[in-house]
């Protein structure tokens, strides 16, 4: 799995969060697993 640049990432056990700050390969380990992408929260409309 390549890291993305830009992109977030979140330990699903503590809740520490990472910012890619280079991209590459290989994985982002916290409290023995690996961590997963945050997914973009939605932007309200401006209706």
């Amino acid at each position: 799995m390549a890291n993305e640049l830009g992109r977030r990432y979140r330990c699903e056990v503590c809740n520490t969060e990472v910012l890619c700050t280079k991209s590459g390969t290989g994985v982002i380990i916290c409290c023995d697993k690996e961590m997963g992408p945050v997914q973009p929260r939605p932007v309200p409309s401006s209706d």
